[in-house]
């Protein structure tokens, strides 16, 4: 049996006015599979602007790779040992993060405070989807050796199981969470210090001999824009607005609508 485009429209439509969709009535699951869909689905919605954007990123990396990857390794490698302050900050983008997202929970949980609760949220959701499924994704393809393997500035081995280097992964984690938080919160130095962390997490990972600088670059902006896209998305169901979103699944094209009814 086919099924149109304009059935499925009908379908659709008919299903969400008799079910309540609004934030308030989904589960959480259900509201972290709707922002991987979004946020997935997001260069389909790019107009020329957001183009525009993308390619001034693209050419920033490669700039960075160009101009600061050699040099910045090798004065790593001229400095670098143990040091606790950055191995303890640089931990901020990997175990300390679930530390800090149920944090937040557990405070919000504990004080009513919903905004905290949000931040929990829309934290895990961010890290799914930036280091656990845009920055693992980009690593297997361009399969980046890192500094440490001493193979080259510029050696990648696509679909390797080995080389990982390209976008940092605990920046991508550190930028992710850094960027909920701040969007959350109209405070100055609250963006300041979210900021300030996650970059501290970047320079470890140099330090470290983990990442060059293009690698770190990149995972900042990806982690950046995930957060910042999912704050937003969020925001925009839990207002009660009506949402017009892509649906698409295997043969069928329709439009779902997010709101209160």
């Amino acid at each position: 049996m086919k099924y149109s485009p304009r059935l499925f429209l009908t379908g659709t439509l008919a299903l969400c006015f008799t079910c309540k969709v609004g934030a308030a009535e989904l589960s959480y699951p259900e509201i972290l599979l709707d922002d991987v869909k979004h946020v997935v689905t997001a260069p389909t919605r790019w107009e020329n602007v957001e183009w525009h954007k993308a390619g001034l990123a693209t050419l920033a990396v490669v700039g960075t790779a160009l101009a600061i990857d050699r040099p910045l390794r090798d004065e790593m490698r001229r400095h670098s040992g143990d040091n606790t302050f950055i191995t303890q900050v640089e931990r901020f983008g990997s175990q300390y993060s679930a530390g800090v997202v149920g944090g937040f929970y557990v405070f919000g949980a504990l004080t009513d405070d919903e905004t905290s609760i949000q931040i929990a949220q829309d934290g895990i959701a961010a890290s799914l989807i930036a280091s656990g499924i845009v920055t693992p994704a980009i690593k297997l393809v361009s399969g980046r050796s890192r500094p440490r393997a001493d193979e080259g500035i510029y050696h990648f081995k696509p679909f390797s199981e080995t080389n990982s280097s390209f976008p940092s992964g605990h920046t991508t984690e550190a930028f992710a969470l850094a960027s909920v938080v701040a969007n959350h919160y109209d405070k100055t130095w609250v963006s300041y210090t979210s900021y300030s962390i996650a970059g501290l997490v970047g320079f470890a990972r140099t330090y470290h001999h983990a990442h060059f600088a293009s690698d770190v670059l990149a995972g900042a902006m990806i982690g950046t824009l995930v957060g910042k896209s999912v704050v937003a998305h969020n925001a925009d169901l839990r207002s009660g607005k009506l949402l017009l979103l892509p649906d698409v699944g295997r043969g069928l094209i329709g439009i779902r609508i997010a709101g209160s009814f």
